[in-house]
């Protein structure tokens, strides 16, 4: 169901205000060919209501014939500002930009936030960001799970369906996205509400087996027979299965890139409002998934890239993965069990009193 434009102005709003913006700064909007009118004209009248300097650069697409998939996710690496100084320029001179374009997984994007410029991505359908429009309580939970993470040197992932991986940690930091950039240099993507981290280069072992209902995205899929991946060094090895683990190879080979198959960020999903069944009711071109990486209790996992942490590994290949019912251990402490979210004591109440104040 559509939503009007006063109900998204005000979602921006309350994004903006939990990002700081402030009357005099500058905002710049980019934008490509597959920008939501809606969320764009919304953007600009809500930033402008607040005293903002308002621009809009607006870039061709790139890679389209390289991708298997529409899904702005699914070619990573070169992008519209690739080799376009005067385009970096500008949104280096910005104090915040709000990304309706997918600038990720690129050094421009590494380049324009070491200047202390801010960067929200919102790519979703309007009504999915009227829905999950973030909350200081969704910052406090994420980054109490991100504490939890920094603190642990191995992540365990078992399930009844016969998962079972263990991921040392340590190299890389933990990283909060819960849906607002209230920090110089910040990075975020409205909605979102979820803890990851990569593991150690050549550091993860054992075996992931996908069971009906996990997610394989960019392809926006169910998973509807079982899917073993083997886990060797820090990469999937094997990929055994029916139909969709042929599709899967298919689609990773297609890459012609073995970086493809390393395993990339291990967390899991704190976002109550975000549902597991959303794509059950979406055309797969007309939104990226992030209700699917954002729900409550999944254990989200991905193969490709490490270098929006501070790793060397980029490869244009990257697929997500949510999965429901595991139970997901830092060190001898578990923080999932069965697809059940283990908050610290206390947290959740005082999360959902903030959210009703």
């Amino acid at each position: 169901m559509p939503v009007s434009d006063i109900d998204l102005i005000r979602a921006w709003k309350q994004v903006l205000t939990l990002s700081r913006l402030e009357a005099g700064q500058t905002v710049t909007v980019l934008t490509g060919a597959d920008t939501h009118p809606q969320t764009l004209r919304c953007a600009i009248a809500a930033a402008g209501d607040m005293g903002a300097r308002v621009n809009r650069l607006d870039l061709p697409p790139v890679n389209g014939e390289k991708s298997l998939s529409r899904d702005s996710l699914a070619y990573l690496g070169t992008t519209p500002l690739t080799g376009n100084p005067a385009a970096i320029a500008a949104l280096k001179a910005s104090d915040l930009v709000l990304d309706l374009m997918t600038l990720l997984f690129s050094p421009e994007q590494h380049e324009i936030l070491q200047g202390g410029t801010k960067i929200l991505l919102a790519v979703e359908p309007p009504e999915i960001l009227c829905r999950l429009v973030p909350t200081e309580a969704d910052r406090a939970r994420v980054r109490a799970a991100a504490a939890r993470i920094a603190e642990a040197r191995q992540m365990r992932i078992t399930s009844q369906a016969g998962t079972d991986l263990q991921c040392r940690l340590g190299s890389f930091p933990a990283i909060s996205e819960y849906g607002f950039v209230d920090e110089p240099g910040r990075w975020d993507h409205w909605p979102s509400g979820f803890v990851l981290t990569w593991p150690d280069e050549g550091h993860s072992n054992g075996q992931v087996v996908l069971d009906r209902g996990d997610i394989l995205l960019p392809m926006k899929d169910y998973v509807t027979d079982p899917i073993t991946l083997t886990v060797e060094r820090g990469y999937v090895t094997r990929i055994q299965g029916g139909l969709q683990a042929e599709v899967l190879r298919d689609y990773m080979a297609s890459y012609e890139d073995p970086e493809a198959y390393a395993v990339s960020h291990i967390g899991w999903g704190l976002q109550p409002r975000a549902h597991w069944s959303m794509l059950g009711h979406y055309g797969k071109e007309t939104h990226i998934g992030m209700d699917a990486r954002a729900f409550e209790g999944n254990f989200l996992w991905s193969m490709g890239p490490n270098n929006e942490a501070g790793g060397q590994r980029t490869t244009a290949c990257h697929i997500d993965i949510p999965m429901r019912h595991c139970t997901v251990m830092l060190d001898d402490r578990a923080v999932v069990i069965d697809g059940v979210v283990q908050d610290e004591p206390g947290l959740a109440r005082a999360a959902r009193r903030k959210e009703l104040a």
